[in-house]
């Protein structure tokens, strides 16, 4: 069994169970990772009457997406993982998203895009499946404006046909199973931010408003 587990926009978690999928509980709030991860893994294994012990694997959406909300789902990952003794393995939340659209027989080149805030858009292109069912590729993923997207496209004289579909997790859990089959499982969980966080720390002995003098 694969537990299948991505914040990088709602919080989704997937059970996949011999290449099918067994349940899947997606949360839509962008907001709320926190305090919505746990209670929905919980109610995903009783659901489906899954114990812990009987996970294999266990697959976190990396992103690329905002801070706050994706290490949610890496770290509940993480966590889980280590509970269960289940192995732990990472993918990209866009490749998940092209395994599906490709899958379905979407047109490529595909550019996958999702929403970055800031009035940005993550991305990457994608060339059809491999030999393995597995998306390819060739682009990304990276973070720019949807102005400078279309030029970098225009530049590399690229036609792609755009998918703007939602991250779910089932789509990772098989993508992982896949992976799984030929023995290309990726075990670095590490996140695609592509962009330094918002907070940040201030600077030593930083000084704040306006100087008063004596």
């Amino acid at each position: 069994m694969i537990l299948a587990i991505d914040t990088s926009a709602g919080t989704s978690v997937a059970l996949i169970e011999h290449g099918e999928v067994r349940a899947e509980i997606t949360v839509d709030d962008n907001m709320r990772h926190a305090e919505v991860i746990g209670e929905t893994i919980a109610q995903l294994l009783s659901t489906t009457d899954t114990k812990p012990h009987q996970i294999n694997a266990v697959v976190a959406g990396r992103g690329p997406a905002p801070f706050t909300g994706l290490r949610v789902g890496i770290a509940a990952a993480t966590m889980f993982a280590a509970g269960a003794g289940a192995k732990l393995f990472g993918i990209s939340s866009l490749d998940a998203i092209a395994f599906n659209e490709l899958t379905r027989g979407e047109t490529h080149p595909l550019l996958v895009t999702a929403d970055a805030r800031r009035k940005e858009v993550y991305w990457a292109i994608y060339e059809g499946l491999d030999e393995d069912g597995v998306p390819i590729r060739t682009h990304g993923p990276a973070v720019n404006k949807p102005q400078d997207l279309e030029e970098l496209l225009t530049e590399q004289n690229l036609v792609t046909v755009t998918s703007q579909a939602k991250m779910s997790a089932k789509d990772l859990g098989l993508l992982a199973h896949k992976l799984q089959k030929a023995n290309r499982l990726d075990p670095d969980t590490s996140a695609l931010y592509l962009r330094a966080a918002d907070a940040v720390e201030p600077k030593p002995n930083q000084r704040f408003g306006k100087a008063v003098s004596g």
